[in-house]
């Protein structure tokens, strides 16, 4: 009893003293987010979870820090990527596995999923829809259980019955019943309202809609407009009640223009905008998150016979290749822009090719470093603990060999990462 009672007090002493570690963080160059450059030898002291102060030069270190050698690495912010869905991965299966998977199934491949994205270089992510377990990984990962990004999330996307989120697209009708609120299928502003506070019941942190068609939805239209403006309203309204924002995918202008005019504060893709959409887009202060990575995947899977079912296959030609110069379009026009590239509908892990897609549509890589940073920081209402490296700031540090203002594809080979003040990769 006594050697069991010694093991679990050596235990706690262990974590809570590794919790506490100081680390002296030598850092080849540094990316300042505020100030869009490098910084070029310094030493970052962490302390716990949070970076106490940022010396110039390899000073020595206090007695007991630990010293973790990066000179000759580039160091960032840990990026934020403001579109995931945590709980599934693409995969010619995916549209059968809603009827083999149990929860338990999509909870351990999304533990996977978020492990795989932590150790890509991504400390937190927005996940924009799932059946529930992204709200239950988000406390496991908070509480230490599994290793992962700090999730916000969603919890379940509301549609409109028939729309691009409806959970029972494409069954049999024995198996279609009639999904409500609860669901997140709504058809009215009480609808909305009442799904809207059953989502912030079940812990959500944002709110997500699909405001038009989708693309791998088992449903005709990619693009028609699925939420009226009043229904809109109400979402929005209800959420900011709640502290919520909102989030809202849409690919056809219409339903995008009654979104950002409603109150949406993000749009997710974007693909068919107009320059009225990009005007109401400035004027409200409304951002552009892009998933050029999830429109490349898509069009290039469709390619493959039988990777998607046949009626998804002309939404994924037609949509998917124009979303990196809709991009380009919005980003010269002044649209605010967010970095998030929609994993899930591609493969976790990849999350950093985003960067390479966005810099090869005009953005300067110091911009797309900023939109996955400081910007996405200041989306999710955290810019005063995440998004920059610096006193105060919690301890999410990531490293790459190369200059990513020289070569951004040296972000998809992360080689060093910190979350909380913890390595998970060195």
């Amino acid at each position: 009893m006594k050697k069991a009672q010694s093991l679990i007090f050596f235990t706690f002493f262990f974590v809570q003293l590794t919790f506490a570690q100081t680390h002296y963080i030598q850092c080849g160059r540094l990316f300042d987010a505020q100030a869009g450059l490098m910084r070029n030898a310094v030493t970052v002291v962490v302390e716990g979870d949070t970076v106490k102060e940022i010396l110039e030069g390899y000073p020595a270190a206090t007695e007991g820090a630990l010293v973790v050698d990066l000179k000759s690495k580039t160091v960032y912010p840990g990026f934020i990527d403001m579109h995931v869905h945590i709980e599934s991965e693409s995969s010619p299966t995916k549209y059968l596995e809603r009827y083999q998977l149990d929860p338990a199934d999509v909870a351990y491949d999304a533990a996977v999923y978020a492990r795989r994205t932590l150790m890509a270089g991504f400390t937190t992510v927005r996940d924009l829809g799932g059946s529930g377990v992204n709200i239950a990984l988000r406390n496991a990962i908070n509480k230490g259980k599994v290793p992962g990004p700090r999730i916000f999330t969603a919890g379940k996307t509301l549609s409109s019955t028939g729309g691009h989120g409806d959970p029972t697209n494409g069954n049999k009708a024995s198996l279609q019943g009639d999904p409500g609120p609860k669901e997140g299928v709504v058809n009215s502003p009480a609808d909305a309202r009442k799904a809207v506070r059953q989502r912030y019941k079940n812990g959500a942190d944002w709110i997500k809609i699909t405001a038009t068609g989708g693309v791998l939805s088992v449903a005709k239209s990619g693009e028609n407009p699925q939420f009226t403006g009043e229904e809109v309203w109400a979402i929005t309204t209800t959420a900011n009640d709640y502290g919520m924002q909102v989030a809202a995918h849409a690919h056809g202008d219409e339903g995008m223009y009654r979104a950002v005019a409603n109150g949406v504060k993000t749009i997710e893709h974007g693909t068919l905008m107009s320059q009225r959409t990009m005007e109401l887009m400035k004027k409200q202060q409304a951002y552009l998150v892009p998933t050029i990575s999830a429109g490349k995947f898509v069009a290039e899977k469709a390619a493959i016979p039988g990777y998607y079912p046949p009626i998804i296959v002309p939404k994924a030609i037609k949509i998917g290749a124009q979303i990196q110069a809709k991009f380009a379009e919005a980003y010269k026009m002044g649209v605010p822009i967010a970095f998030g590239t929609d994993a899930g509908v591609g493969f976790h892990g990849d999350n950093a090719r985003e960067f390479r897609f966005m810099t090869e549509a005009g953005m300067p890589a110091v911009e797309a470093l900023q939109a996955a940073t400081i910007v996405n920081a200041t989306v999710l209402q955290r810019s005063d603990e995440l998004g920059q490296i610096a006193p105060g700031f919690k301890a999410d540090l990531v490293a790459s060999d190369e200059n990513a203002l020289e070569d951004i594809t040296t972000l998809e080979r992360i080689s060093f990462v910190m979350k909380d003040g913890k390595i998970y990769k060195q």
